[in-house]
């Protein structure tokens, strides 16, 4: 069985690496937009939830869904 949350955990530390190394202060990360790139096929309540569980002290969601999980939620993570 596949660890969707290591993958997605894995995406993300990487674009924050790459955010860091091109002199960014934050990356912002539409859930749809991740998933989508992932190749993911109905993993949108996954995919969020990773997302929010990669959150640091200091990030913000700048939008969530109205059924709180789906392709519009988007987080800034501060690198």
């Amino acid at each position: 069985m596949v660890n969707l949350k290591s993958i997605i955990e894995e995406e993300l530390r990487k674009r924050l690496s790459e955010a860091r190394a091109t002199g960014n202060k934050h990356l912002d990360v539409i859930s749809g937009d991740l998933h989508k790139e992932l190749g993911f096929k109905n993993r949108m309540p996954s995919c969020c939830h990773a997302m929010r569980e990669m959150m640091k002290t200091g990030d913000v969601i700048l939008y969530t869904p109205p059924k709180g999980n789906g392709s519009t939620l988007k987080v800034r993570y501060f690198v």
